[in-house]
């Protein structure tokens, strides 16, 4: 278990459930040690520090585990409130709004992009469709934050949405390689495509996000053994 006065972020280096903790820590400008977990053979301890999901991340701080990203961000923002850039806004309505949005991108893409990358045939043509739809909806929602385009966004300003945009969206590219498809249409969804490219640009998001070549690889992987599963000896 972590010691105490330490923090450590257990997750795998796909996830953008972790790689979205470990962001918002870097945004902050808080040390911490990074362990990776082997999610096919799950570590006694990593099961006692999140025995319920059994799932990463988790976060333990001072050998107390917090567990599910979006809670550990805000565990992250109400315990360094006063490091570093705010991820949350002061004014208690832009802070609904915030968390409004950050729901939506972490709970409205997952299961499209999953059937997308490991089915065929109408599935995968109702979730591409799903992502297409959740991707005009996101545009015009981005417009109350970003009235003047997305060009002035960094680390210091990124927030919550642009901590959790970044983990789910910029990913896309590599997704959107693997398969052969287009996902985000910058001609439907402007405002979301120059968010994205921005994001990207930014130095703290290119060090923490998958390696690109990697992420391409192991989404076509992923792609073969589900559509084509190993046959049993």
């Amino acid at each position: 278990m972590a010691a105490e006065g330490t923090l450590a972020v257990h997750g795998m280096w796909a996830s953008p459930f972790s790689k979205r903790v470990e962001l918002a820590l870097k945004v902050k400008g808080i040390p911490y040690e990074y362990v990776e977990e082997d999610l096919k053979n799950k570590r006694p301890y990593f099961l006692s520090i999140n025995p319920v999901y059994k799932k990463i991340p988790v976060l333990v701080h001072n050998g107390k585990p917090i567990a599910e990203s979006l809670i550990i961000l805000e565990y992250i923002e109400d315990t360094w409130k006063n490091t570093g850039p705010k991820l949350l806004p002061d004014d208690f309505y832009e802070r609904a709004q915030v968390r409004f949005w950050v729901d939506f991108l972490h709970s409205k893409f997952s299961e499209n992009v999953m059937a997308a990358v490991t089915k065929d045939g109408e599935t995968r043509e109702k979730a591409l469709n799903g992502i297409h739809e959740q991707i005009k909806i996101l545009d015009e929602g981005l417009k109350r934050f970003y009235p003047n385009g997305t060009s002035g966004i960094t680390h210091e300003n990124l927030g919550l949405l642009g901590v959790v945009g970044s983990s789910v969206l910029c990913p896309f590219l590599s997704t959107e390689e693997a398969l052969g498809i287009q996902l985000i249409d910058p001609e439907q969804a402007p405002l979301v495509h120059s968010w994205v490219e921005t994001l990207r640009g930014i130095s703290l998001v290119k060090e923490t996000l998958p390696p690109h070549d990697k992420l391409v690889q192991i989404t076509k992987y992923f792609r073969e053994i589900s559509l084509n599963p190993p046959q049993k000896a």
